[in-house]
């Protein structure tokens, strides 16, 4: 394995970040610093893997990988698909698991079924987009929003919305049901094309780690299913 300079990971913030330092942990890659809730760093360095890490906002982080100032980046596919940048996708990190639905009251299902002309709220307004049109092969009216989606069928303003969902209960207290699902979604390894070409080495490496770490914990949570 080359060691000649520093692969550098960008991480989105929260539950994601933790989640795979957890895993990289597992795996003898400890940055303590990042630990650290005091600390100003915004770079964190493992010295002994040559490996630099940062985070940051969940959207910034394909961007931040199709430009080379990351060479890999962790972030839910939801992230990965609404950005649409010029990144390879090469694992699965099988956490943070969710949904991508198309929701509204119960009689907006007619108006899919039938592929009327509806109004479409979400906050992912390119995932909405590919999947009416590319999927469905239906006409809509997209309307991005930033806040809480469940309100475009309340008021008006839409027939239905595209958003993610865990549990569905918020739905459900707003008279909202699942309508169809669009995808599953989870965390995904994001990695900048020149950097899969220059350091393909080191990468399949920590790739093939990884998914021997999360295919041991997969057969452990089965055998205790099992038990």
């Amino acid at each position: 394995m080359s060691m000649n300079r520093y692969l550098t990971f960008a991480l989105a913030k929260g539950r994601l970040a933790n989640q795979t330092l957890e895993l990289f942990e597992e795996m003898g890659i400890a940055c303590e610093e990042m630990r650290d809730k005091n600390t100003r760093k915004l770079i964190f360095v493992n010295e002994e893997w040559k490996l630099k890490f940062f985070l940051a906002k969940g959207p910034d982080v394909p961007t931040y990988v199709e430009y080379g100032a990351a060479d890999i980046g962790v972030a839910g596919r939801d992230t990965v698909l609404e950005e649409n940048r010029n990144v390879y996708e090469v694992l699965d990190l099988g956490f943070g698991k969710c949904r991508m639905c198309v929701c509204g009251p119960e009689a907006a299902g007619d108006l899919l079924l039938h592929h009327e002309r509806i109004r479409v709220a979400s906050k992912y307004p390119n995932i909405a987009r590919d999947y009416f049109y590319n999927k469905k092969h239906q006409t809509v009216d997209i309307i991005k929003l930033n806040g809480s989606v469940e309100l475009g069928p309340l008021v008006g303003l839409s027939d239905v919305i595209v958003d993610i969902v865990e549990t569905g209960s918020t739905l459900r207290e707003n008279g909202l049901d699942v309508l169809e699902e669009v995808c599953g979604l989870s965390a995904r390894m994001i990695v900048n094309p020149v950097a899969m070409q220059m350091e393909r080495e080191r990468i399949q490496e920590l790739v093939l780690g990884l998914r021997e770490k999360l295919s041991r914990q997969a057969a452990r949570a089965e055998a205790r299913r099992g038990v």
